[in-house]
């Protein structure tokens, strides 16, 4: 009976009790450690419950929230030569790009798309920090061109949201020449007298601060941002002096005007409607549901005489 009671029976009821538990239920907020539920943490469009930190977002995800009824349409990015300089370190370029294409289902670190908010037709362009860290190569150049070429062909603004560690190194001289080719991009917007607002995200930095990330017509970020060129620790050991306290952060920028506004996550929507709007000389979005006109009363009608 004990090796029926102790062995068996405790085999039996492991095989019927066995539930498969999914992974990935809970992501801990790298500022405060709170463990949030990913259901939750999605509906508050990443954003920590707790501290309010701003945590990293997918492009779809963005354009999901930010589009009217989440409905958008991509817009087809050329693809440029893959591995032009066959570049390998500790593994292939090439099997890079995969392992980034599988973990993210994207084709590179940009999604472009247009669609409506707030009844207002714009083109929008994302960058996807997952890939890759968001670097600058020939496919983010080729998806601003075609998201400016896009916006200029139809009239739209065009609104992107940044978020990069710089320039991709496995290209070389042909992702730091995307800083000018985009550069003349923007130019064609401002040629054209449309609107261009970006979005800077957790954290822009590199040359890609340098060129489109800093060239709009109005600079948005969200709090806490990181955003900046070099690195704080190149630029201290460079003017040996200490930095700042938030130094590179979206609140100091904005004190020292190089920002416009800094708008919470769940706030850029309605920012972005208002301030498109302004731009392109519409009047102000219509919030909520119109109420139905009220019935007139109907005069009853005078009996006629035979």
């Amino acid at each position: 009976m004990n090796w029926i009671t102790n062995y068996v029976r405790p085999k039996i009821n492991s095989l019927f009790s066995r539930r498969e538990v999914p992974e990935n239920l809970w992501t801990k907020c790298p500022e405060c450690g709170t463990m949030l539920f990913h259901r939750e943490l999605a509906a508050n469009l990443n954003v920590c419950s707790n501290c309010d930190h701003h945590m990293t977002i997918s492009p779809r995800d963005r354009f999901a929230a930010l589009f009217d009824g989440g409905i958008f349409t991509e817009v087809k990015v050329p693809d440029p030569t893959t591995d032009p300089l066959h570049f390998r370190d500790q593994k292939k370029y090439t099997e890079r790009l995969k392992a980034a294409q599988k973990a993210s289902g994207e084709k590179d670190a940009m999604l472009v798309a247009e669609g409506e908010i707030g009844r207002t037709p714009i083109v929008a362009a994302a960058q996807d920090f997952s890939f890759m860290a968001g670097s600058m190569g020939m496919y983010v150049g080729n998806a601003i061109v075609a998201a400016a070429t896009s916006a200029v062909e139809r009239k739209k603004p065009l609104v992107l949201f940044s978020a990069s560690g710089g320039a991709r190194m496995q290209e070389g001289m042909l992702s730091l020449m995307q800083m000018p080719r985009t550069t003349v991009a923007v130019q064609m917007l401002k040629e054209a007298g449309l609107p261009y607002i970006v979005v800077l995200t957790h954290p822009t930095t590199g040359g890609v601060t340098a060129s489109y990330a800093m060239l709009g017509d109005i600079q948005i970020s969200e709090p806490n941002a990181q955003i900046g060129f070099a690195g704080a620790r190149v630029i201290e050991q460079t003017i040996r002096e200490k930095l700042p306290e938030g130094f590179q952060r979206a609140e100091y920028l904005l004190d020292h005007g190089m920002l416009d506004r800094v708008i919470h996550r769940k706030a850029l929507r309605e920012e972005l409607v208002t301030l498109l709007r302004m731009l392109l000389a519409l009047p102000p979005a219509i919030k909520g549901e119109l109420a139905a006109p009220a019935e007139a009363p109907v005069a009853p009608l005078e009996e006629t005489k035979a």
